[in-house]
């Protein structure tokens, strides 16, 4: 599954610079991840980095798109081949 930036975002940019796959774009007010470019780290990290360097606690599991690890593990590897 992808993960999603809530309201409570600041937009201080932590996310956006952590993010592998550039899934996270700068919105207004508040930053959003692309479903498609998202694979949760999978392929780079144990667990999304966007999460862990949140500094209030803004992203979380986006409910809208959720995908299992082989999805996710098949995703990073198409996005590898595109790049």
């Amino acid at each position: 599954m992808a993960v999603m930036i809530g309201d409570e975002c600041i937009a201080c940019d932590a996310c956006r610079e952590e993010c592998p796959n550039e899934a996270i774009e700068e919105g207004d007010p508040i930053y959003s991840v692309d479903p498609d470019r998202c694979t949760e780290c999978i392929g780079y990290y144990d667990e999304p980095t966007c999460i862990s360097v949140c500094p209030v606690d803004a992203i979380s599991a986006d409910p809208d798109n959720m995908e299992s690890i082989e999805e996710l593990k098949f995703k990073f590897e198409q996005l590898q081949k595109g790049e």
